[in-house]
C-alpha cells in the first residue's frame, strides 16, 4: 500500500502533461487518455526497478511515447476534413455522406492539459502547442517523425535526450527531425497570424459570432469572418471556404430559425471554443458540436464544429440543456 502511495503521489503530478504529449502524438483526446492509464499502469508494475538514473518524469515519457508508438501502429493519421481533399463549391447541394468510420481529429479541453501549470506564462506556451493546425499537421506525420518532432520542438528535449528515449542516436535524431520539419512546413499554420482572444475586441467578436449563430443572424456571421475563412463540419466530409459560400451554406442548412442553436462558450486547444446545443422538436436543447474558433487579423479564420455529443462528457458539460438555459454556472 505504501509503494502505490508512494507512486501516485510522484506520478499524479505528471499527467496533465503526459496527456497534452499523447494527444499531440495521437489526436483523440479519448485515445491519449488511454495511453496514460496505459502509461501508468507500466510504470507502476515498474517501479520497483526504477533506480533514479533517469528524472521521473523522463522515465514516464519514455513509457508514455512508446505506449502511443504502439498505438499508432495499426492506425492512420486523425484527419480533418479540409485534410482529405478540397472545398465544395455547392452549398445548396445535398451534403455527402458523412464517414463517422473515419478516426477523425478531436478536441480536447483546456482544462485538461494546463492543470498541471502554475506559472500562467508556462500556460499560455502549453496552449499555444495545443492548437487544432499543429495537431492537424502532425498528423501527417509518420509516428517515429511525431514523436521526435514534439520532444525536440515542442518539449525542448536535447538531442540526446530524445536518441536515449528512442533507443537510437544522436545523428538519427537530428535527419529525423529535419525531415520532420521540412514535411511539417508545408502543412503548418501560420502562427505569427494566430493569436489568443485576449483583448477586448476579439471577446465583443466572439460574443457576436455566438450571438449571430444564436440569432440565425447569416448576415452578422459572414460579416465576422475573413474572406478565406473555412467552415468545416467533421464527420461530415464537406468543407467550405470563402464567406460568401459559408453564408449561403449556413442560410440553406445551419441557421434556419431563431433559437435553434445555443453557443456555451467553453475553451479547447487553447483557442475560444463554444459547446454547441440543437434545439429539438421538445424545446429541449441536446449537445451537437465542440466548434474550436481560430481568429486572424481580428476576423474568425476558421471554424470547426466537432459534431461528436460523445465529447462534451470530456468537457464536462451535460448532454441536455433546458430551453431557457444560455450559459452555464462558472463559465
Amino acid at each position: 500500500m505504501a509503494v502505490s502511495e508512494d507512486f501516485a503521489r510522484l506520478t499524479d503530478p505528471f499527467r496533465p502533461e503526459l496527456l497534452a504529449h499523447c494527444y499531440r502524438m495521437l489526436g483523440s483526446v479519448h485515445d491519449a487518455e488511454d495511453q496514460v492509464q496505459e502509461t501508468m499502469i507500466r510504470a507502476w508494475r515498474s517501479y520497483g526497478d526504477f533506480e533514479g538514473r533517469a528524472s521521473l518524469r523522463t522515465w514516464l515519457y519514455r513509457i508514455a511515447t512508446n505506449a502511443c508508438l504502439r498505438a499508432l501502429e495499426n492506425s492512420g493519421r486523425r484527419p480533418l476534413p479540409s485534410g482529405l481533399g478540397g472545398p465544395s463549391e455547392y452549398p445548396e447541394a445535398p451534403l455527402a455522406a458523412p464517414r463517422p468510420e473515419i478516426p477523425w481529429l478531436q478536441p480536447i479541453p483546456d482544462a485538461l492539459v494546463s492543470a498541471g501549470f502554475a506559472d500562467p506564462a508556462e500556460i499560455v506556451a502549453s496552449r499555444q502547442r495545443m492548437r487544432i493546425a499543429l495537431i492537424a499537421a502532425l498528423q501527417y506525420l509518420p509516428p517515429r517523425q511525431r514523436a521526435v518532432l514534439i520532444l525536440r520542438d515542442v518539449l525542448r528535449w536535447r538531442a540526446t535526450e530524445v536518441a536515449d528515449l528512442l533507443g537510437t542516436t544522436t545523428v538519427a535524431v537530428n535527419g529525423t527531425l529535419q525531415r520532420a520539419r521540412a514535411r511539417l512546413e508545408q502543412a503548418a499554420p501560420e502562427e505569427d497570424l494566430i493569436r489568443e482572444p485576449a483583448n477586448p475586441a476579439d471577446v465583443a467578436l466572439l460574443d457576436r459570432f455566438a450571438t449571430a449563430f444564436q440569432d440565425a443572424d447569416v448576415a452578422a456571421v459572414v460579416e465576422l469572418l475573413r474572406e478565406d475563412a473555412v467552415f468545416e463540419m467533421p464527420p461530415e466530409v464537406t468543407w467550405f471556404t470563402g464567406r460568401e459560400l459559408i453564408g449561403r451554406f449556413l442560410r440553406a442548412r445551419v441557421l434556419t430559425r431563431p433559437g435553434r442553436l445555443q453557443m456555451i462558450p467553453v475553451a479547447a486547444n487553447g483557442q475560444p471554443a463554444f459547446a454547441v446545443y440543437e434545439r429539438h422538436h421538445d424545446g429541449v436543447y441536446r449537445a451537437h458540436a465542440i466548434c474550436v474558433v481560430t481568429i486572424a487579423g481580428s476576423r474568425v479564420a476558421r471554424a470547426t464544429f466537432f459534431k461528436d455529443p460523445g465529447l462534451f462528457a470530456t468537457f464536462g458539460l451535460p448532454q441536455t440543456l433546458p430551453a431557457a438555459v444560455t450559459s452555464l454556472p462558472g463559465r
